[in-house]
């Protein structure tokens, strides 16, 4: 499978760029970054080229090195124009930025359809985030009052982060909606109660130090209930971006979550 990776200056498109040329069913045929060329080349892949096309033109790349899947690590605005381009030379995109509407989301699948391809956004590819957001589903049935803190780098743009999102969709599908807290509850500083989702609040923390970190806390009587998931560097996420590079070659539409690719 011939794989072009977006965002391969970033941080975690050079650990993806690892990741795809240390699998042996994978090939690496491009690195596309806004300001990527041969120049750069060492800084990406710490050696030289060995063939990879790298260019700062994305639809260039995608045709000149025929490529199978693009995996997408950039930006909330640059990444919506990217899952455009690939559908429609149909390349099956692999995206990990999140910031997308379902609105968004919904369309993407049905071009993944017209064109006969597979496509995967997922808001985490980390295997431990995946499972804790399938027992945080389980858990809600038992323990409906349940809030989230996600705390992440201080470079994340976006709030809440597509892991919280993705949770706290996955537990609305489980659960009636509950008044949480004291219905007569005044913010003092405003916010300081966190963001609101069918009746759950969702805190993001943004500081140097942190990658990736999400904890779903359930309270009850007498008891409460943390799950937590830790992503201590971005290696941690590339297991499941290998695997979702395969899968993609084995579906049609655009599958939004990873835990959609698991048994």
């Amino acid at each position: 499978m011939r794989v072009v990776v977006v965002g391969a200056k970033g941080r975690m498109g050079r650990e993806t760029v690892r990741a795809v040329l240390n699998d042996p069913e994978l090939e690496l045929v491009g690195c596309v970054d806004r300001t990527l060329n041969d120049v750069a080349v060492s800084a990406v892949l710490g050696h030289e080229s060995n063939g990879v096309k790298f260019s700062n033109d994305l639809v260039k790349t995608l045709i000149d090195t025929n490529a199978d899947v693009m995996v997408d690590f950039t930006t909330p605005a640059t990444m919506k124009a990217n899952i455009d381009k690939a559908i429609e030379l149909g390349v099956r995109p692999v995206v990990g930025t999140t910031g997308m509407t379902p609105e968004e989301i919904a369309n993407w699948d049905q071009a993944c359809k017209d064109r006969g391809i597979g496509g995967l956004i997922a808001p985490n590819f980390a295997i431990g985030a995946i499972l804790m957001m399938r027992f945080a589903q389980q858990a809600s049935r038992y323990l409906p009052h349940v809030e989230i803190i996600e705390m992440h780098h201080d470079q994340k743009l976006d709030a809440p982060s597509g892991t919280a999102i993705k949770t706290l969709e996955l537990i609305a599908q489980e659960r009636q909606a509950v008044q949480q807290g004291h219905p007569n509850e005044h913010e003092t500083i405003p916010g300081s109660r966190g963001g609101e989702f069918d009746g759950m609040r969702v805190h993001s923390v943004r500081l140097p130090g942190y990658v990736a970190h999400q904890q779903v806390i359930f309270g009850g009587l007498g008891q409460t209930l943390t799950i937590r998931h830790d992503s201590i560097n971005r290696e941690s996420f590339m297991p499941g971006v290998v695997m979702s590079c395969k899968q993609v070659m084995k579906y049609e539409g655009l599958v939004y979550g990873l835990e959609n690719l698991l048994d």
